[in-house]
């Protein structure tokens, strides 16, 4: 290549009009240039995954607002760094209007840096501009939040993606010399993943793959010989981690295997920890197939055990083996809806006293107080059964507990009905 630069970069436009993808917001209808007409613009963060135009945008719109352009990167910056930029925009008549200060990778801003921006943007003495690919909500602390516009962009779509190719074989200087024809696209497609940077690097690495040869036929082929293999996609700690499980327990808990199966390869390939997921699976045993299948939750807690000793790469086999159980076995939330109702009336009641009857009754004094008295025992009745109240006076007859619709808790309801007839209406 003639330049140093590569090719995602020297293709990064510099107007609006050249910019691709995001029509929402950059098209000839979007707030993007609405804010430009009016030549005024607030706080923005720009939420959206790798390769989609964040820091693209954040540069046109200083350049199209004349605006002078500080651009700090979250990973190196420091407070210091953040603090100067503000004291100089605050110096009488250094600027004609407020600085832009871009901000990339805003999340990994911690609570200081980020209080650090405050003040000088409520003042209006800069204007952030925050890039970020994690879920603002979370990773930027809420008073700043409130002072920013939040704007969401999304993957370069397949159009987006085939014309950002096009351009680049027919503008870039670089590759204007050679003869450059895509001959199959599939590959690029996939292996970018809607991002526009990695997929100019990839047809950069292409090209330079073929050395001096002028003529170049770009193929599917080509493409995996140079990429070798995909890379998924995949952040630990970042919102895709809480999307990708979210995935897959409600694939468990709506039971769909294929589903399930399929967003568990996903964290497995991404380096999710395997506990993790055998613990959420745990938990979904009794929360979404409880009493429907007690079974359930010791396959899932024998699972937690089995992948603790062994580890991966075997370890899948167990995840899958239990994924796929817990999604066919037959669901009833009765348990997790048992005690929520239960643990909110105990807020609300707390203070209501244990029956006498209930109570223990260890020391003499306690007997005299009638602690105990009057308690039966269930086991010296016939049936091992009889009725007696164990709730508090002023609760009497609350249901708790509902059995599900499922052949297990059945036969729950038909022993409470034998035993309790409509003393708990069921």
């Amino acid at each position: 290549m003639r330049e140093n630069r590569p090719l995602a970069e020297r293709m990064r436009p510099i107007k609006l009009e050249d910019f691709l993808g995001q029509k929402r917001l950059a098209g000839p209808n979007g707030v993007l240039r609405k804010f430009i007409e009016s030549r005024n613009l607030p706080s923005i963060i720009f939420w959206g995954p790798p390769g989609v135009g964040k820091t693209t945008l954040a540069s046109i719109l200083a350049c199209e607002l004349d605006k002078e352009f500080y651009a700090l990167s979250a990973i190196s910056s420091s407070v210091k760094e953040v603090r100067e930029i503000i004291s100089k925009s605050e110096e009488s008549g250094l600027f004609k209007s407020a600085p832009i200060v871009f901000i990339d990778e805003i999340h990994r801003f911690n609570k200081a840096q980020q209080d650090a921006l405050l003040g000088a943007v409520e003042r209006g003495s800069i204007t952030l501009i925050g890039a970020t690919t994690e879920n603002p909500s979370f990773e930027v602390i809420s008073a700043l939040l409130s002072r920013c516009q939040v704007y969401v962009l999304h993957p370069l779509d397949k159009e987006d993606l085939l014309q950002l190719l096009m351009r680049a074989i027919e503008k870039d200087e670089a590759l204007r010399i050679k003869q450059i024809e895509i001959l199959e696209t599939d590959a690029l497609l996939r292996l970018s993943g809607g991002d526009g940077r990695k997929l100019l690097n990839l047809l950069e690495a292409v090209i330079m793959a073929n050395g001096a040869t002028k003529k170049i036929p770009v193929t599917d082929e080509m493409v995996m010989q140079v990429a070798q293999q995909i890379i998924p996609l995949y952040d630990k700690t970042g919102e895709q981690h809480y999307d990708i499980i979210s995935a897959f327990i409600k694939s468990i808990r709506g039971s769909d295997p294929n589903a399930a199966v399929y967003w568990l390869a996903r964290m497995l390939n991404g380096g999710e920890d395997i506990l993790f997921i055998a613990r959420r699976m745990t938990i979904l045993a009794s929360e979404d197939i409880g009493n429907a299948n007690p079974f359930a939750l010791v396959i899932a807690n024998n699972c937690f055990q089995a992948i603790n000793s062994i580890g991966m790469p075997e370890a899948r086999i167990i995840l899958s083996q239990t994924a796929v159980y817990l999604a066919c076995s037959p669901k009833s939330n009765s348990a997790i809806n048992a005690i929520d109702k239960a643990m909110s009336r105990a807020a609300e009641t707390g203070n209501l006293p244990v029956p006498l009857h209930l109570r223990n009754a260890p020391t003499g004094l306690m007997k005299q107080l009638n602690y105990g008295k009057d308690y039966k025992y269930a086991h010296s009745y016939e049936g091992n059964f009889l009725v007696q109240d164990f709730l508090p006076a002023e609760l009497k007859n609350t249901v708790f507990y509902e059995p599900g619709a499922n052949n297990s808790e059945d036969e729950f309801r038909k022993y409470l009905k034998r035993n309790w007839g409509d003393y708990y209406n069921y």
